[in-house]
This record gives structure tokens, sequence and C-alpha cells, in this order.
């Protein structure tokens, strides 16, 4: 099994537009079924994307770097298994 089909979706963000991250990444972590997770590529550390997600939906997703930069950040979002 690759690290890739450990995950139930992948998304890199740095082909959408600014505007329209934010809401498919939190359609997509409001989608995932206990005990899955999504991995998350960006072309900056996704710091804010995480403050908006605790402050929204507070203790409810982990959130784990799989890399941190300089050129490229992963992030796996998880929903804890019920």
């Amino acid at each position: 099994m690759t690290q890739a089909s450990a995950y139930a979706e992948t998304i890199d963000v740095r082909t959408i537009m600014p505007r329209e991250r934010h809401p498919k990444i939190f359609s997509l972590v409001d989608g995932l079924a206990p005990g899955t997770s999504l991995l998350l590529i960006n072309d900056h550390d996704p710091k804010p994307l995480h403050y908006q997600l605790e402050a929204e939906h507070p203790g409810k997703y982990s959130w784990t770097y799989v890399e941190q930069g300089p050129e490229v950040w992963r992030v796996e979002i998880g929903k804890p298994a019920a």
C-alpha cells in the first residue's frame, strides 16, 4: 500500500484559485467518515486553515504535518473514529 492510498482523499490546493480553497477543503473535511483522513498539499504553511478549522469545529479533527516546506507542505487532516 502506498502512502497516498492510506488517505480517503488527496487535495492539492496549489492548482485551485485562492478564494475557492477553503470552501473546497471544508467540503472534503466535512465529508470524511469517522476514522479516515485526507492529505492536503499546499505551497505554504496552511496554518490559517488550521485556526479556522479549530474555531469552527473545535477538537473534531486531527492536524498532522507530514511535510513542512520550504516548497511543499503536506498535512493530514483526520476525523477520529466514533
